[in-house]
């Protein structure tokens, strides 16, 4: 590297006060990113990522999810959510059954297998969301679940 050439780190750090870096969407979407990619990270020795565990903590509630309801809650196409499930079909952790409100609908609910893979993930998970907050404190983790909560879960 030429030595008048900015090392990675540098441009990097000089990003940090450009305007997009005060832009919410941007920072939101660089916060996913960064703990969708140590999530992933994470779950790789229980063979899933961030939306096959999704899709596998939602088929553990209680009321089980039309692969629509799955869709539309994570905000996929529901082409997406289709291998999604037949790879944890597959793998015995989820079945699909016909819904008892509407027969035309499949619901997808966890095998036994399945919430006993999700409740090792869901511990997985937790770690790595600690590791990517670790510089809020408990309360400051409180309020951003709490902020983003308000806005990613409401009605639109």
């Amino acid at each position: 590297m030429a030595a008048d050439s900015p090392s990675k780190t540098s441009k990097v750090e000089s990003f940090m006060t450009s305007d997009l870096s005060g832009e919410l969407s941007f920072l939101v979407a660089r916060m996913r990113a960064i703990g969708s990619t140590r999530a992933n990270d994470a779950l790789k020795p229980l063979e899933l990522k961030v939306r096959s565990y999704s899709v596998l903590s939602l088929a553990c509630e209680k009321v089980p999810p039309t692969q629509r309801d799955l869709a539309d809650f994570l905000t996929l196409d529901p082409s997406q959510i289709v291998p999604l499930v037949d790879d944890l079909e597959k793998r015995g952790l989820v079945t699909r059954m016909a819904s008892p409100t509407d027969r035309r609908s499949k619901v997808v609910i966890a095998t036994e297998d399945g919430r006993n893979l999700y409740v090792r993930a869901r511990r997985v998970t937790a770690h790595s969301e600690a590791e990517t907050l670790s510089n809020l404190n408990e309360e400051e983790r409180t309020q951003l679940r709490e902020l983003l909560s308000r806005v990613a879960l409401r009605p639109f």
